[in-house]
């Protein structure tokens, strides 16, 4: 089973409004577990960058109004291509793989859009698995932001100042994960199991063991029990046939 975890960012919160995506990152499991494959883009969302959005996620100073002098491991976007030169690589990274998103309705509300400006087909809704539902369901109640979550798992968070959309999908798949049960919900005993050190034969069959194992019962242990047995009398269900 693959599944991708997902995260963008964006210049705000309404792409029919004016905002963009300038950020995807994902992740992919296969059968609950990473892979190693990740899809990342930076993208350039022609348009402004609102100091409200930069203050989230950092990414854009050359886009601010006025313009900011890069910092040292800053992102600039001018540089970076349109959603219209990533949008088919992306369909092609997710195919039809459930998408594991943090608050769903809104990353799927932009690249839906994204995508129609294109003229490529849209992500059906419930192809989207949302773990903020899941995790609001689990521990009603509770804060469900992916931070709380992560203190909730004891999952390392300390890299993530800023939002970034790799890094974040990252530590949802880690996330993700612990509210499906831990990384092995199936202990690792699939007989379709890709690793080569863990695959079951599909052959194979008990056999009897080549030489009875030892004996562990010491002959004093024996004559205690038959002693013991011989005092319950002849209606023991020891002595019945």
């Amino acid at each position: 089973m693959r599944e991708i975890v997902l995260d963008t960012e964006t210049t705000g919160f309404d792409p029919f409004s004016g905002d963009r995506i300038v950020e995807i990152g994902a992740v992919e499991l296969y059968n609950h577990m990473p892979t190693g494959k990740t899809y990342h883009e930076y993208i350039n969302p022609e348009r402004s960058m609102p100091a409200e959005a930069f203050s989230v996620h950092g990414i854009g100073p050359d886009l601010l109004e006025p313009p900011q002098k890069p910092q040292p491991g800053a992102v600039t976007l001018r540089d970076k291509p349109v959603f219209a030169k990533v949008g088919q690589s992306f369909l092609d990274f997710v195919q039809d793989s459930k998408l594991v998103i943090h608050n769903a309705s809104f990353d799927m509300k932009f690249l839906n859009a994204e995508l129609d400006w294109m003229g490529l087909p849209k992500l059906p809704m419930d192809q989207a698995l949302d773990t903020l539902a899941i995790a609001r369901k689990r521990f009603p109640g509770s804060p469900a932001t992916l931070d709380a979550l992560c203190r909730r798992f004891n999952i390392d968070n300390t890299n993530r100042t800023l939002h970034g959309a790799l890094l974040d999908s990252e530590i949802l798949a880690d996330v993700y994960l612990e509210l499906i049960g831990g990384r092995q919900p199936d202990f690792g005993l699939s007989a379709q199991s890709t690793s080569e050190t863990t695959r079951v034969e599909d052959d194979w069959r008990p056999v009897p063991r080549p030489s009875a194992l030892p004996q562990r019962i010491t002959a004093e242990e024996l004559a205690a029990h038959e002693e013991f047995v011989a005092n319950l009398g002849e209606e023991a269900l020891w002595k019945v046939s």
